[in-house]
Formats: structure tokens, C-alpha cells, sequence
């Protein structure tokens, strides 16, 4: 049996009950190293075979899977954040059913969760914005055509760029030909989320690639864009006194 797990984004007990139970118990953990935080290996058993897949090509991954199989034994897959965001899991699991071989996926924390806790926000404010884009600038791994980060920053919504920290010059010039946000649209820089060494930096679409090279970032880092960095915003009707809902009746208790 195979489970994959998503470590979080990178603090160890951001890990759910779930998979830090299934780390515990696996024969075999095979981990992203680039991303992953090793101290999450820390729980894993004594007698437990642990592999590196940063170092290894998606073969070398199936064959350790499969002798472990062989054995009768246990393995975890062990993914960064939650493994359905760029977390190329879909090969794998299509290669273990043609192998015959049972799979199951365990979510975990996505960073850009940690990056949004990291700055105290709220992706969608009323008033501002109820759409996340969660996205990436096209490089060695290309983006379709129809989803360019120009064409999705034309929207406005709240976006979420990953894997693009060392490319913040393109990324800035990409938002602006969008047209919706200008030089002055909030935006922030997070290195590291939820990590020892996490470090936040706002700024704006027009200084986003200053920012960067200041502060000396040029990966694992989520660059965030939008008006929910602002401070004007809509009340939410959630719990608006005047508002009812299946729940409360509306009542005339003067608002805050």
C-alpha cells in the first residue's frame, strides 16, 4: 500500500494527525527534499528505509515502491503542502494502477494557506474579492497559452503565484499588462511559510522584483497579489444583525 501525504507547509506540526500517523507506521518513506522539512522525518521508525526524491527521477521512485510491495511493506509518499498543488502526483498514480499497486491520498496544510496566516489575511473580503487564482509564471515547466499570468491578472481577483520568486521582474510586468492592477496594487513577498525561517515583505506590484532582490529571495518563496492586502473592505452579511440567516433571525442591534 502506498499513502501519499502532504507534509504541510513546512512548520512539523502542520502535518495532519493522519499523516503523521502513516509516517510512524511506513517501511518506507519516500520524501521531497527540497521542500520538505526534515524534522518531519523525525518521525518516522528507526527500521524505516527513508529516500530523498529530489535525488531520484520518477523510475528510481517506482522501483523502491515496488520492491517495498514486494516485501509486503508500507510506503509513504511524502509530498510538500498538499501534493494536488504542482505536486506531480498524477503520473505516479496512474503508474501504480497499471502496477496493480492500492494508493490512497492523505491532504495536507498548502502553503499558500501558511502564506496567508503568515500576514494576518483573508483572501476573500467582501467587497474586494471572492475568487483566488492560484497560479505560476511559465518557465522551464511551460503554462498554457489561455492561462498566462497577464490574462489571469485581468480578472483583479486575488492571486496566489507559486514557483516564480526568482522571476519577479516578468511576474510584475506580466500583472501589469493584465490591466486590472496598477503600480500601487498591494502585493507580498513570503519566504518560507509556517518555516523557522519564514519572512514576509510587502510592497507592491511595482517594487514586487525590487522587494525580491533586497531582501535576497529568489525561490520557495509565494508572491501574493491584490486588494485584500489593502484596508478597505465590506462587512460580511455572515454576521450582520440586519441579515438573517437559517440560523438567527435579524434583529435592530446597532452594528459595530
Amino acid at each position: 500500500m502506498v499513502h501519499f501525504v502532504g507534509a504541510g507547509p513546512g512548520a512539523p506540526d502542520l502535518i495532519t494527525i493522519r499523516g503523521a500517523e502513516l509516517l510512524k507506521e511506513a517501511n518506507v518513506v519516500i520524501y521531497a527534499g527540497s521542500l520538505v522539512n526534515p524534522a518531519l522525518l523525525g518521525l518516522c521508525r528507526e527500521d524505516a528505509s527513508i529516500y530523498n526524491s529530489a535525488e531520484m527521477t520518477l523510475e528510481e521512485v517506482m522501483e523502491r515502491i515496488e520492491e517495498a510491495e514486494g516485501k509486503g511493506q508500507t510506503t509513504v509518499r511524502l509530498h510538500t503542502g498538499d501534493p494536488c498543488l504542482y505536486g506531480a502526483i498524477r503520473e505516479q498514480m496512474d503508474l501504480l494502477a497499471e502496477a496493480g499497486i492500492c494508493c490512497d491520498d492523505t491532504p495536507g496544510v498548502s502553503s499558500f494557506c501558511g502564506a496567508a496566516a503568515a500576514i494576518g489575511a483573508e483572501y476573500t473580503l467582501p467587497g474586494i474579492s471572492q475568487s483566488v487564482i492560484i497560479t505560476r509564471l511559465a518557465g522551464r515547466t511551460p503554462v498554457p497559452e489561455r492561462e498566462s499570468l497577464s490574462k489571469l491578472a485581468s480578472h483583479g481577483a486575488t492571486m496566489v503565484i507559486f514557483l516564480s520568486a526568482g522571476m519577479t521582474d516578468q511576474v510584475a510586468a506580466e500583472l501589469l499588462a493584465g490591466g486590472a492592477y496598477t503600480e500601487k496594487t498591494p502585493a507580498a513577498i513570503v519566504y518560507k511559510a509556517t518555516w523557522p525561517e519564514e519572512k514576509v515583505v510587502h510592497c507592491t506590484v511595482g517594487t514586487l522584483a525590487e522587494a525580491a532582490r533586497a531582501n535576497g529571495i529568489r525561490k520557495t518563496a509565494l508572491i501574493l497579489v491584490g486588494d485584500f492586502l489593502g484596508s478597505v473592505y465590506e462587512r460580511s452579511r455572515l454576521y450582520d444583525p440586519a441579515f438573517e440567516t437559517e440560523y438567527r433571525k435579524k434583529t435592530d442591534t446597532k452594528q459595530i
